[in-house]
């Protein structure tokens, strides 16, 4: 691949089709008219990515606070800003990294990585020309979810292949439940040889919102909305960890501002929160009556209906899964991190998928289709029965 670059600022107002496109929704326009204060230094801040689900909410936060911000990504999609931002082109999965030689940034935003030799390409060129790295891990690097509570110093996982450095998108991809979150975790590592005193990992746990590609937390406000008899898995109390993504962009950014070091857990909120107070929650939003039937694990694995896949950002409390989503998330707490109302996040999630287009509406990736949910339904109202008069 040739290598190309591209130093244009843009500066654009955000018309109805680009906020569309960007996936973005109201929750854009609502963010640019309310008033953020400017941050008591600007800073020139590179974000890595930046066009893809958490990166647009920065970019937007950067420029109200006042920074100046760069991009660098492959050039494949095209947003406006409301204010100017400088796109660099290049293409990391290929060590096209020739437009960051030569300049220099405060702070450099890491968002897309997952293979680590993105980190060591991106450390030859930038460790003598940024004053701070911050790293968009995941909480999928811990080696056990065993532990309720467990906090930012518990054991990581471990790389077994042949060479971390080796590994290549079509590979995690042919093989992500395996290679993810050591390939992650090999990845915060290469961060701190890179960048030993001056780095900050940030752990999310599932983000949510407007412009979430997966549609694994989305499934359950467009079920709910829908109303009627629901296929709820679990018996409520399963506990729950979640993120908006633009309180983690925001957050994001003010660490950035601050360089804390370090390593925090971004989960939310900040209360305990089970699968239940999840779906009631979303139900007060939707307004539709909605009946949840409540299906035990066990029933659910006998009708081959899976957690977290068929039945999104659900996981049973049972053996080496007591811990899921119990992370600690104190100390990220500490270090400002907030969350906006639930009912924000489920409200701007329906009205941005609602305006996607049609083709996209009806392409729901997580969660299972309505036809399997009745007949799982009707297994379940059987076997209810069944049991009931024995």
């Amino acid at each position: 691949m040739g290598q190309t670059r591209r130093d244009v600022l843009k500066a654009g107002g955000l018309g109805l089709s680009a906020v569309a496109l960007s996936g973005l929704g109201a929750r854009v326009m609502a963010h640019e008219q309310k008033v953020i204060p400017k941050a008591d230094r600007p800073l020139d801040i590179l974000i890595l990515g930046g066009t893809g689900f958490t990166g647009p909410f920065q970019v937007r936060f950067a420029l109200a606070r006042g920074h100046r911000v760069t991009i660098f990504n492959r050039g494949n999609k095209s947003l406006d800003w409301p204010g100017p931002v400088e796109e660099l082109v290049g293409d990391r999965n290929e060590s096209n990294l020739e437009a960051l030689k030569g300049r220099k940034w405060d702070v450099c935003i890491d968002n897309p990585t997952t293979l680590p030799f993105w980190v060591r390409d991106a450390g030859q060129v930038l460790q003598e020309n940024v004053g701070h790295y911050v790293f968009t891990s995941t909480l999928s690097v811990y080696a056990s979810n065993a532990e309720p509570g467990a906090d930012e110093s518990a054991p990581l996982l471990e790389y077994t292949g042949d060479d971390a450095m080796a590994e290549t998108m079509e590979g995690l991809l042919a093989d992500r439940g395996r290679l993810y979150g050591p390939l992650k975790a090999e990845s915060e590592r290469e961060v701190a040889r890179w960048f030993p005193d001056r780095h900050t990992i940030i752990r999310p746990t599932l983000i949510v919102g407007p412009g979430d590609q997966t549609d694994r937390f989305t499934y359950w406000p467009l079920r709910l909305a829908r109303g009627g008899q629901v296929l709820a898995p679990g018996d409520g109390n399963d506990p729950v960890q979640i993120i908006d993504a633009s309180d983690l962009a925001e957050w994001t950014i003010r660490q950035a501002e601050a360089r804390t070091g370090g390593a925090y857990n971004a989960a939310g909120p900040d209360y305990p929160f089970t699968f239940e107070a999840m779906l009631h929650g979303i139900r007060a939003v939707t307004g539709k009556a909605a009946e949840l039937n409540w299906a035990p694990a066990e029933f659910l694995a006998e009708q081959g209906l899976n957690p977290w896949s068929d039945m999104p950002v659900w996981i049973p409390r049972q053996d080496d899964y007591a811990g899921f989503s119990t992370r600690s998330n104190a100390r990220a707490i500490e270090s400002g991190l907030t969350f906006r109302p639930f009912a924000d996040t489920v409200a701007a999630t329906l009205e941005w998928f609602r305006s996607q287009p049609e083709d996209r509406q009806a392409d729901i990736r997580a969660g299972i289709s309505a036809e399997r949910e009745a007949e799982a339904l009707e297994a379940w109202k059987q076997f209810s029965s069944q049991h009931s008069s024995t």
